[in-house]
């Protein structure tokens, strides 16, 4: 069979341009369930950041004089156009990303939503802009006002195409800023679909710039530029931090959104099959690959080994498989880096010896992908790393507690603080319980919800500012007040 010309992503979007990339290097965009490249993209080069600056630099002034409620109309054209694309990107995102055509499916709904919802709070800004502050002085008057920060840089990670991409620009746009935005170089290709809206909507030029590039090729350029005036970054740690760092040599703004090693707290009041549902939600999906997981599961004695049961009755269940087919319920990981980080957990946790529940060792996994077994280990020391660290896959670990006290130590026993769920037979004392997590985001006998209109955010190293609802635009404003005689 004669095989097709794989699809080169060599040009960057530009000030309304798809222009030639400067960078020379190369990188593979794969299959994760066939192991096949599909594609080429370019790694980048700090001249291409260099002309996509310039170019937001240059829009920044028509684009912020616009009233909020006409940059909404673009806001809605971007709802709109993923909307007709839906099913192409639905595919698109399960063939480059590995999720199940299901999660792919809830990701571009969410992305809609997240345009929607900051078109109306585009909207809403042309009603705050100006409002009387109340004074204890006489004689004096003061008025608040809220401009966009200036010129953004924002880059997205590879585990929510389309998601995080809206979470950013979708708020970044509303307030009057423009941008520069670089998507993961390991899922690529849903991405482009905004550059094709942004000339259907005849979106100003220069206002949206998309660059495709690795970190050494556009993300570090784009951090360390002296015209970017904020830096929104989404990922792990380790480049989190690096980021915040390079911001902070100019006082640039930032906000990050990093790591999670997040608990799911059931007590002895709770239904065990009614919280196995829960539990499966809230780590299998995405094949674990989300920053949100609740990855350490805390159960009270009482009512651990009926749970236990109820989950390896669902693991086992678990269909893995192409994420095309209808019928599958867990998909590869993304990539092969992805898996050998997984595996480097596995290792460990066969040197400490802990006590598996399930693991590889139960299923035989498909022929081909960079599929990793669902796995579930019981009494994990509070040491071990897998109880401590971030590991991005299928890997859940469990502890028994005898109080609700001491799970709600343990469950704050961590340096992360990005989510949490709490289930019990009683909803009122679920969340007396989740008041005292220290988490951005927690659930009380619910499967993960994220909606546009609450923030997303975590306390600890989790991160640094919050994204979605009024905070997510407030994160792109900056507050001015004008005082004089009344």
């Amino acid at each position: 069979m004669k095989r097709l010309p794989l699809q080169q992503l060599d040009h960057q979007f530009i000030n309304n341009d798809w222009v030639p990339s400067r960078g020379e290097r190369r990188l593979a965009v794969t299959n994760p369930y066939r192991e096949e490249t599909i594609a080429e993209v370019s790694a980048g080069h700090p001249d291409d950041v260099e002309d996509a600056v310039a170019a937001a630099r240059r829009a920044l002034p028509a684009w912020r004089a616009l009233s909020g409620t006409e940059r909404a109309v673009y806001l809605e054209g971007f709802a709109d156009g993923l909307a007709r694309r839906r099913d192409e990107l639905i595919r698109l995102s399960s063939t480059n990303n590995g999720k199940v055509l299901a999660e792919a499916g809830i990701d571009l709904d969410d992305a809609i939503a997240c345009y929607r919802y900051y078109a109306g709070q585009a909207r809403a800004l042309d009603r705050r802009q100006g409002r009387l502050v109340e004074l204890e002085m006489e004689g004096v008057e003061a008025r608040c006002y809220h401009d966009p920060v200036g010129v953004v840089g924002l880059i997205t990670p590879w585990n929510f195409p389309l998601v995080t991409s809206a979470w950013k620009l979708a708020p970044a746009l509303a307030a009057g800023c423009t941008a520069v935005l670089k998507p993961s170089e390991v899922t690529p290709l849903p991405e482009r679909a905004l550059a094709e809206i942004a000339l259907e909507t005849r979106l100003p030029a220069g206002v949206l710039n998309l660059l495709f590039g690795d970190g050494e090729g556009i993300g570090a350029p784009l951090a360390a530029h002296p015209a970017i005036d904020k830096v929104s970054f989404t990922g792990s740690n380790r480049v989190g931090e690096s980021v915040m760092r390079t911001a902070a040599e100019r006082t640039a703004d930032v906000s990050l959104e990093l790591g999670g090693k997040s608990p799911i707290l059931v007590m002895e009041d709770a239904d065990p099959v009614q919280a196995a549902d829960w539990v499966m939600a809230g780590l299998y999906f995405n094949a674990g690959q989300i920053c949100s997981a609740t990855s350490r599961l805390i159960v009270h004695e009482t009512i651990a080994e009926p749970l236990y049961d109820a989950l390896t009755a669902r693991i086992d269940a678990l269909v893995l498989g192409d994420p095309l087919e209808e019928a599958t319920d867990m998909g590869p990981l993304t990539s092969a880096r992805q898996r050998e980080s997984v595996h480097a957990y596995l290792a460990i946790a066969e040197q400490q010896g802990l006590r598996a529940v399930r693991d590889a060792s139960h299923r035989k996994l498909p022929e081909r992908g960079y599929f990793v077994a669902p796995t579930l280990y019981r009494d994990v020391p509070t040491h071990s790393r897998l109880w401590r660290e971030e590991i991005f896959g299928p890997v859940l670990c469990a502890r028994s507690v005898a109080s609700e006290q001491e799970a709600i130590e343990l469950a704050n026993d961590s340096d992360f603080g990005l989510a949490a769920t709490v289930v019990s037979g009683d909803g009122e004392r679920a969340q007396r319980i989740g008041r005292q997590l220290q988490a951005g985001s927690i659930w009380y006998n619910s499967e993960q919800l994220v909606l546009p209109e609450t923030g997303w955010g975590g306390f600890k190293r989790s991160g640094i500012g919050r994204e979605l609802g009024p905070w997510g635009l407030s994160a792109y404003l900056a507050v001015k007040h004008l005082v004089g005689p009344s």
